[in-house]
């Protein structure tokens, strides 16, 4: 059975930094490409970034957090990271991780959204002074 468990959210003050986490069970995500979404009150998740398979070696990040956060994978840990930094009040939202369990992305282009199918419950991440 796929699952995500993500951790690592938290209060941060601008321009901090934290790295989420997405354990990944039940599957091998060296194989499968991952993505992170992020979600405001009232409104759709949005991708901000993601990462092919390992085979395709690719990763891709939306513009408004390019240059500030990076993803990354560690296959021993069949984990999945959000290193972000330089954050800023309008990156507060519940952050997701996700993959796509029938393994339709192939490639470098990993920001094929709609075939995320297979989430995590989230966690908070809050940007205030």
């Amino acid at each position: 059975q796929v699952q995500l468990v993500e951790s690592g959210g938290g209060l941060v003050q601008p321009g901090g930094s934290l790295r989420l986490s997405c354990a990944a069970s039940g599957f091998t995500l060296d194989y499968y490409a991952i993505g992170w979404f992020r979600q405001y009150p009232g409104k759709e998740r949005e991708g901000v970034a993601c990462i092919s398979r390992s085979i395709d070696g690719s990763t891709y990040y939306a513009d408004s957090v390019k240059g500030r956060f990076t993803i990354s994978r560690d296959n021993v840990k069949n984990t999945v990271y959000l290193h972000m930094s330089a954050l800023k009040p309008e990156d507060t939202a519940v952050y997701y991780c996700a993959t796509d369990p029938n393994s339709r992305i192939r490639g470098s282009a990993c920001n094929v959204w709609h075939e995320y199918s297979s989430w995590g419950q989230g966690t908070q991440v809050t940007v205030s002074s």
